[in-house]
């Protein structure tokens, strides 16, 4: 009894021995082969063209929460006729064409700008007056809204015909008469980016004035340059 005992144990002691070498060796990873992996899918991802349908039935499956099994990947869209993998966007999504404007359903409004962070640096004076278009019509409610916004921001300098005769341009001079010399000649660029970075004694209002109100001072500006 205690023979068959102890030959119990030896051939248990074995057969732990080897069940850890078979482990062991299923851990080990070489070349092609990944080894023994627990949930692969959480770390594998399933390779396809971005914000592209893939139609091949065995390309997912794994992630099939379809009552055919087919994958999630698999035709998301089959109405879709450009073939699109996308998502719903997340709210307050701003979608836009290759020309910065709002999309709506499908049908373009060009009087709906878009108005994407200001990347130009501080030392692109001349590039900004010379490329930087205003995507903003002198309409008379866009100048209105810039005039208000001047007498907040800009009038305590330039003065209120724009003539640098502000109760500040008296105290501090050479401030500038926008209609004269080459002032009355610079650019909505020019004019925008020096909002934005300021020159010279013109501390800049970038982080004050939001980019849409910029150019709508730029649009009243160019008014008081023609006076």
């Amino acid at each position: 009894m205690r023979k068959d005992i102890n030959t119990m144990k030896i051939v248990t002691k074995f057969g732990i021995y080897i069940l850890l070498v078979v482990m062991m060796a299923g851990c080990g990873a070489e070349g092609e082969n990944t080894g023994l992996e627990y949930a692969p899918q959480m770390y594998h991802s399933v390779p396809y063209e971005p914000l592209k349908q893939i139609r091949e039935r065995d390309a997912g499956g794994w992630l099939s929460s379809l009552d055919d099994g087919v994958g999630e990947f698999y035709n998301s869209n089959p109405n879709n006729p450009y073939a699109s993998n996308m998502r719903m966007p997340p709210l307050n999504t701003v979608r836009r064409n290759s020309d910065n404007y709002i999309m709506y359903g499908g049908a373009e409004e060009r009087d709906q700008p878009v108005f994407l962070p200001y990347r130009l640096p501080f030392d692109s004076l001349e590039y900004a007056a010379r490329v930087l278009k205003n995507p903003l019509d002198s309409t008379d409610a866009v100048v209105g809204q810039g005039q208000v916004l001047y007498a907040q921001y800009c009038q305590p300098c330039h003065g209120g015909n724009g003539q640098g005769d502000g109760p500040v341009g008296v105290v501090y001079k050479g401030v500038p008469a926008y209609n004269k010399g080459t002032y009355r000649d610079m650019t909505g660029g020019h004019i925008f980016h020096v909002i934005t970075w300021g020159k010279g004694r013109m501390n800049p209002h970038g982080s004050q004035v939001s980019i849409e109100d910029r150019w709508k001072i730029v649009r009243y500006v160019q008014v008081l340059q023609k006076q």
